[in-house]
């Protein structure tokens, strides 16, 4: 297996850890993290194919050559956006307003990774370069399980916007949830970076990139 230090846009963390953006042959690893996470709380897994299908890109954390962490990006187009199965007439509503979607989804993190908020802070980040500052989308929307709607409204200011409906592909209640992405642009400036202080406790955004390293992954990104 070619080793993660060769593949595109590699931003090292301080456990060692490599988040990037994952070249196809890692993406059967990013899907199967996913699955297992899934199955660890009982959801169902189903959609998760490997095969890229020019909508959606990967980011994923790697110790060594492991995939440990992983986050799907996914752009809007002719054929929607996952959320549309069960959310259409809101997304809908949305695209009618003249706002540029796209969609996080198969957050994974693998349960043995320490400090997991900077990872997970790390790979929004990269999710958010790809989806804001390269394809100048201006509205993220998620679908959460209910008990994590607190989390993603306190630690990254998502706002609910379709109240829980079942969705078939986990089997388990999702409630659409959406994120301004230029507020969002706002906090990184703010706060990236400041992981030590305070505020680390009260919002992810502390644990963004800062902003020389945020420009330094934007350019080896572009490229």
């Amino acid at each position: 297996m070619t080793d993660c230090t060769e593949l595109a846009s590699p931003r090292r963390l301080a456990n060692g850890l490599t988040i990037q953006t994952a070249q196809h042959e890692h993406w059967g690893q990013a899907r199967g993290l996913v699955a297992r996470r899934y199955a660890d709380r009982g959801y169902l897994c189903n959609d998760l194919s490997t095969q890229p299908d020019g909508a959606e890109i990967i980011c994923s954390a790697f110790e060594g050559a492991c995939t440990v962490g992983t986050i799907a990006v996914r752009f809007d187009d002719a054929h929607g956006l996952r959320a549309d199965a069960i959310f259409a007439n809101e997304l809908h509503a949305l695209r009618a307003e003249g706002l540029r979607l796209c969609e996080f989804g198969r957050l994974a993190l693998d349960h043995d990774i320490a400090e997991s908020k900077g990872l997970l802070g790390h790979l929004f980040h990269v999710a958010y370069l790809h989806a804001h500052r390269l394809a100048c989308c201006n509205l993220l929307v998620i679908e959460v399980n209910p008990r994590h709607v607190a989390f993603y409204r306190r630690m990254l200011g998502f706002k609910v916007h379709a109240e829980a409906r079942l969705n078939p592909r986990v089997n388990a209640p999702a409630v659409l949830m959406t994120l301004d992405l230029i507020w969002a642009r706002e906090q990184i400036g703010r706060l990236g970076g400041s992981a030590a202080g305070a505020q680390a406790a009260r919002t992810l955004y502390s644990y963004f990139y800062d902003a020389a390293a945020e420009a330094a992954l934007l350019a080896k990104l572009r490229q």
